[in-house]
C-alpha cells in the first residue's frame, strides 16, 4: 500500500476512535446524568436536595468546585437580588475557615444573578464583571455558570470552577450542567412542596394539641402561653408574644414566649400600644408582615424594650374569631433570618390563630362556668350562715342582756355585757366573711379591694390587721373617691409596717349616707399601737394623704404620742348616689 494511502487510512481510524471514544465519554456521562437526576429524587429534604445537587454537577463536569447560592429577593433600596444561601463542594473547613464570609452575590456572581443565563469562560479574572478574590482564596480560572429555574422563578444558580485536568469547561460541559439544573428544578420544587407539607402538618398538630388541652377539663395550663409557645415553635421563630384587647386603646401585652425562655411582660405594662402594628390588626382584622421593624413607624421594637438582639422581621395575625377580636398573635425574628420568616405561610398562622382563639374563648367559658358554680355555693352557705347562725347569736345576745338587766351583782353584770360585746363582734366578722364568699379574686368592688390591700398587709405586718366595715360601702363610694381612698390605706398601711413596730393594726371603713340635704361621707379610720411618730416626721407621703383629702373637700386627722400609737383618719364627702363600680 502507497505510504499516502496508509497515512489516510491512519488518519481516518484514529478519527473513528476518537468519535468512537466521545460517544462511550458521552453515553457515560448521560449514565452519570442519570443517576444523578435519581439520587436527587431520593432526599426529599431541601438542604440535602442542595448538597446533593452540586456533588453530581461537580462529577459530571469534573469540576474541582462547585457551589450553587440561593437567590433571594431584592432588598429596599438595593438594585438586584442577592444570595441568601451558598452550598458549596471541594472547599475543606480549613479554606472555609481562611476565606471568611462566603460570597454574597456580587461581581461575576452578581451579574449572572441579574442576567440568569449560562456563562462560560476560560479565565474568571478576565471578565469585566470580576472583583477578585478574598485573600487566602483558592486559585480558580475556568468557570461555568447555569441558572436553577423552578416553574418560571429562577431559584438560584450553579457554579463550577477550575475543570480538573486544565483548560476550559466545553459546550457538552455546559449542555449536561443546563440539564442537570433543569432536573434540579423540579426536585427543588418537589423538597419544598414536601417541606411545605410538613409545616401544614406541623400547624395542625398544634391547633389540635392546643384545642384539647384548653378543651380538657381542668388543664391546668395558661391557654395563651400555651398559644404563644407553639406557635413560636412551628414557625421556628426566637420570639413569640400575644397583646390583648378589643381596641387600640386596651392593648396591652400578656404573654412572651422565646426560644431561651427568658421573657416577662413587666417591663411593657406602662408602653402604649395604641399606635402598633397590633393596634393596626385589631382595627382591620387583617394579617400584617414586614421584612424588618425599623422599615415601619408604627412596629413596637419588644427585643429594645427587653434588652434582646434586635428584631428584623415580623408577623402579626389576629387572635379571635368570626365573633370578635380578642387580640394579636405576633412573631419575631432577629435580623438575618429573613429566609425563615419568608418561609412561614401567613395563612396557616392566621388560621392557627383563630382556632387557638376559639378555643381560649371555650377554655374561659368553662372558667365561667365553674366561678359560678363556686359563688352559687358561697351564696347558699352565706345564706345559711346569715338566716341560722347570725340569727342564733342574736338571740344568745338578747338573752344575755335579760339576764345582765336582772342581776344586781356588778362582777356578773360586767362579764354579761362583755360576753355580748364579744357576740357582737363575732356577728361583724360572720358579716365580713359573708361578705368574702361573695366577692371574687378579681372584682374591683371597693370593699374587695380594702380586704385585699389588708389581707397583703398581714405578710409584711406578720399578723392581720381587724377590718371593720360600717353603712353602705358598696353603694354610695363612687369611682371618684374610691381610688384616693385606696391610696391612703396602702401608705397608711405601708408605714405601720416599715416604721411603727406595731402589734395590732385597725381599719374601720364607715359610710354616712346623705341627711336632710346635707352630703353623705365616708371616713377611713387607721389605729395602731406602734412607737408613734417621730417629732419632725417626713412629710412627703402625710403630706400626699392631705392633699388628696383637701382636693375632695375633706381633711386627714393625725394623733401619735411616742410609744403611744399613731391614729390617722381620712375623710371625704359623698355625692350619695349609688356607686359604678
Amino acid at each position: 500500500m502507497p505510504e499516502r494511502a496508509r497515512k489516510e487510512l491512519d488518519g481516518l481510524l484514529r478519527e473513528v476512535i476518537d468519535r468512537v471514544e466521545l460517544v462511550l465519554d458521552e453515553r457515560e456521562r448521560i449514565q452519570l446524568l442519570l443517576d444523578a437526576v435519581v439520587a436527587l429524587g431520593a432526599d426529599l429534604h431541601l438542604d440535602g436536595v442542595l448538597e446533593r445537587i452540586v456533588a453530581s454537577a461537580g462529577r459530571l463536569v469534573d469540576a474541582q468546585y462547585a457551589a450553587l447560592g440561593v437567590v433571594g429577593p431584592a432588598g429596599r433600596g438595593e438594585s438586584g437580588r442577592r444570595l441568601l444561601t451558598f452550598v458549596h463542594d471541594g472547599l475543606s473547613d480549613e479554606d472555609v475557615a481562611r476565606i471568611g464570609s462566603l460570597p454574597q452575590g456580587h461581581g461575576l456572581l452578581g451579574l449572572i444573578i441579574d442576567r440568569p443565563e449560562p456563562v462560560r469562560l476560560a479565565d474568571i479574572a478576565a471578565h469585566d464583571a470580576s472583583v477578585g478574590f478574598p485573600a487566602d482564596h483558592p486559585p480558580m480560572h475556568s468557570f461555568l455558570g447555569v441558572p436553577v429555574r423552578t416553574r418560571e422563578r429562577v431559584f438560584g444558580n450553579l457554579y463550577l470552577t477550575e475543570k480538573r485536568g486544565g483548560g476550559e469547561f466545553t459546550d457538552r460541559d455546559e449542555a449536561i450542567v443546563v440539564a442537570l439544573a433543569a432536573a434540579a428544578g423540579v426536585v427543588i420544587e418537589n423538597a419544598r412542596l414536601y417541606e411545605e407539607a410538613e409545616r401544614r402538618q406541623r400547624w395542625l398538630e398544634a391547633t389540635a394539641e392546643v384545642t384539647a388541652v384548653l378543651s380538657g377539663a381542668d388543664s391546668g395550663v395558661d391557654p395563651l402561653q400555651l398559644v404563644a409557645d407553639r406557635a413560636r415553635e412551628c414557625a421556628g421563630a426566637p420570639l413569640a408574644w400575644i397583646s390583648l384587647g378589643t381596641t387600640p386603646q386596651e392593648l396591652t401585652m400578656r404573654i412572651v414566649s422565646s426560644a431561651d425562655g427568658a421573657g416577662d411582660v413587666a417591663p411593657l405594662t406602662d408602653v402604649s400600644l395604641a399606635e402598633s402594628l397590633a393596634a393596626q390588626v385589631v382595627v382591620t382584622g387583617a394579617p400584617i408582615s414586614v421584612r424588618d421593624v425599623a422599615e415601619s413607624p408604627h412596629a413596637l421594637d419588644v427585643a429594645r424594650l427587653f434588652g434582646w438582639p434586635d428584631l428584623g422581621p415580623v408577623t402579626l395575625v389576629p387572635l379571635g374569631s368570626a365573633s370578635g377580636i380578642e387580640g394579636v398573635l405576633a412573631l419575631g425574628w432577629h435580623r438575618g433570618e429573613e429566609d425563615a420568616h419568608a418561609a412561614v405561610d401567613v395563612a396557616l398562622v392566621s388560621a392557627f390563630s383563630e382556632q387557638a382563639g376559639l378555643a381560649v374563648q371555650v377554655a374561659r367559658a368553662r372558667e365561667d362556668q365553674a366561678l359560678l358554680a363556686l359563688l352559687e355555693d358561697r351564696d347558699r352557705i352565706g345564706r345559711d350562715l346569715h338566716d341560722l347562725v347570725i340569727q342564733r347569736l342574736f338571740a344568745v345576745g338578747l338573752g344575755l342582756e335579760r339576764l345582765a338587766r336582772r342581776t344586781d351583782d356588778e362582777a356578773q353584770r360586767a362579764g354579761l355585757e362583755q360576753a355580748v360585746d364579744d357576740l357582737d363582734d363575732t356577728i361583724r366578722d360572720i358579716r365580713r366573711s359573708i361578705f368574702a364568699l361573695g366577692a371574687t379574686a378579681t372584682s374591683d368592688d371597693l370593699q374587695a379591694e380594702v380586704t385585699r390591700l389588708v389581707d397583703r398587709a398581714a405578710a409584711t405586718l406578720k399578723f392581720r390587721p381587724t377590718l371593720r366595715f360600717d353603712g353602705p360601702v358598696r353603694l354610695l363610694v363612687d369611682d371618684t373617691v374610691a381610688p384616693d381612698l385606696l391610696a391612703v390605706l396602702g401608705e397608711a398601711l405601708s408605714n405601720a409596717s416599715r416604721h411603727a413596730h406595731a402589734t395590732r393594726v385597725a381599719v374601720s371603713l364607715v359610710v354616712e349616707p346623705p341627711a336632710e340635704g346635707a352630703p353623705g361621707r365616708v371616713a377611713l379610720e387607721i389605729v395602731d399601737d406602734g412607737r408613734g411618730l417621730p417629732d419632725a416626721p417626713v412629710e412627703s407621703g402625710l403630706s400626699n394623704m392631705r392633699l388628696r383629702a383637701e382636693r375632695r373637700g375633706g381633711s386627714l386627722l393625725l394623733e401619735s404620742g411616742p410609744q403611744a400609737g399613731t391614729r390617722l383618719v381620712w375623710s371625704a364627702p359623698i355625692a350619695g348616689g349609688p356607686a359604678t363600680s
